[in-house]
């Protein structure tokens, strides 16, 4: 038997709903990814043992509370704000569930393709977590302007990408296979005399670091910075038996 729906109220999409989940999954994720590295330290890329459960268990830990109580402002995430629709309690649509049942509510997306098979067949448009809970998805009758969360949604895209590509940047540098990268670059006469002297280095290198069963290997290109002009440089590198950084190969 279905329950009674408030005809005030307007039931949110699936495709609102479906919107704002793949906008809150890939914050929340980014926000999990960015706490595993933090706690890692910059010079993750030179530890063998660096993804150690020991190490990131406490931090993904916190990671999922934060994912699972997403809804936990007034049953409005992120991705809910932009789409413009909110969680309330199934009984009584003014009211906002409790900070518990949110998270209950939430913890079903471990079985996220179940999930969305109910949200699609449930004519109430309730996920299975909606069911336990007994939440409802309206649409938020308080919701701004269409405008302001449509430059927010753009907002938040921009504001990822380039903080992913300032982290990459800043990961990459202080990692222990470019520093020597850079050191070998500056004993290379012949850099030195095509550039005309180093006067510095691109922002962001490229390439890639890896550590496989404590052996590392790296490929980087760097743009180095001279008086008269720029040259890119490739260095390949990798570790030796007691694990330091040895280049293999450096070219223009």
């Amino acid at each position: 038997m279905l329950e009674p729906i408030n005809t005030q109220v307007s039931l949110a999409s699936r495709k609102r709903r479906i919107a704002a989940f793949l906008i809150d999954h890939f914050v929340m994720t980014f926000l999990i990814v960015l706490l595993v590295f933090a706690s890692l330290g910059t010079s993750f890329f030179d530890q063998p043992d660096a993804f150690d459960v020991a190490k990131v268990l406490p931090v993904m830990l916190v990671g999922f509370l934060l994912y699972f109580a997403k809804d936990s402002i007034k049953g409005i995430s992120l991705g809910k704000w932009i789409m413009g629709i909110a969680v309330r309690d199934s009984a009584d649509v003014n009211n906002v569930p409790s900070f518990g049942r949110l998270l209950l509510r939430n913890l079903f997306i471990i079985v996220w393709p179940v999930e969305f098979i109910v949200l699609a067949m449930s004519p109430e448009k309730k996920r299975l977590g909606d069911k336990v809970a007994n939440t409802i998805v309206l649409s938020n009758l308080d919701k701004p302007k269409k405008l302001p969360r449509i430059l927010a949604f753009f907002a938040v895209v921009v504001a990822f990408g380039c903080f992913f590509i300032f982290f990459i940047g800043f990961v990459m540098k202080n990692s222990g296979a470019y520093k020597v990268a850079v050191a070998g670059i500056e004993r290379n006469q012949e850099i030195k005399d095509e550039t005309g002297g180093i006067k510095g280095y691109g922002f962001i290198p490229t390439g890639n670091v890896s550590m496989v069963n404590g052996k590392g290997s790296a490929s980087l290109q760097i743009k180095v910075l001279g008086n008269t002009q720029d040259v890119e440089v490739n260095v390949y590198l990798e570790t030796d038996e007691e694990g330091n950084w040895k280049i293999i190969e450096l070219q223009k």
